[in-house]
């Protein structure tokens, strides 16, 4: 999953992004709301995490043009002003979910995974992806293809689960870098390739029919079909 932290303190961004990146989320960071409104409608985000108090536009302006623009990635608003006018301006805003500061990480985890549930529906199936004999589960992390269990890194682990979301899709290198690795991927010229590579011989090595399809001088694909 992509997250959009838009924040402009640095200890919370610190201590928000590494947080993230260690449960395997994808984090790109913003520290203005220009900036928040930017990133939103550049690449797609499975949620916001929006402070309020913003540099150049507030929270809740962010909130309201994302709204306006028909962008409905779910909002989690953070901020330290804990009355309840507040935190129902935050909502009327168009926020999905209101986060005091302070707050304990435990905390900030539960409320995206009951973000990202009601955005998949209430059943478990929501949060299982399949391909084939291929199984995905986004909350026990757990890779299996039949019978047999997958052990993969997270950087792995985001790509196929990005290519589980888009099963016979064919998906450019710019789009599984950008997904996977963020802004970082520019830096890294074959990064894609050689992920793809180790995620080929997990899942495909042995099995009669490869799920995992190069798509020559466009990307790659998963599916069955071939």
């Amino acid at each position: 999953m992509r997250i959009l932290v838009v924040e402009d303190e640095a200890n919370v961004i610190d201590f928000i992004e590494q947080g993230l990146k260690e449960e395997g989320y994808i984090v790109d960071v913003a520290t203005d709301g220009e900036l928040a409104l930017e990133f939103a409608q550049t690449y797609p985000y499975d949620l916001i995490i929006l402070d309020i108090l913003l540099p150049k536009l507030d929270g809740r302006r962010v909130a309201q043009t994302l709204r306006s623009r028909g962008n409905s990635t779910p909002i989690l608003m953070l901020t330290a002003l804990d009355d309840v006018e507040d935190r129902v301006a935050g909502l009327d805003s168009g926020a999905d979910d209101y986060l005091i500061k302070p707050f304990a990480y435990r905390e900030l985890l539960a409320r995206i995974r009951a973000r990202t549930r009601s955005c998949g529906g209430d059943s478990a199936a929501a949060n299982e992806l399949q391909v084939a004999d291929l199984r995905l589960d986004r909350l026990s992390r757990q890779v299996t293809r039949g019978e047999q269990e997958i052990e993969l890194t997270s950087k792995e682990f985001a790509l196929l689960e990005f290519f589980l979301r888009h099963p016979g899709q064919v998906l450019s290198r710019t789009q599984l870098g950008e997904h996977v690795w963020g802004h970082d991927y520019y830096n890294q010229s074959n990064v894609v390739d050689v992920y793809v590579g180790y995620l080929r011989r997990k899942i495909d090595d042995g099995q009669a029919m490869p799920l995992l399809h190069t798509v020559r001088g466009v990307g790659y694909k998963l599916s069955a079909e071939g």
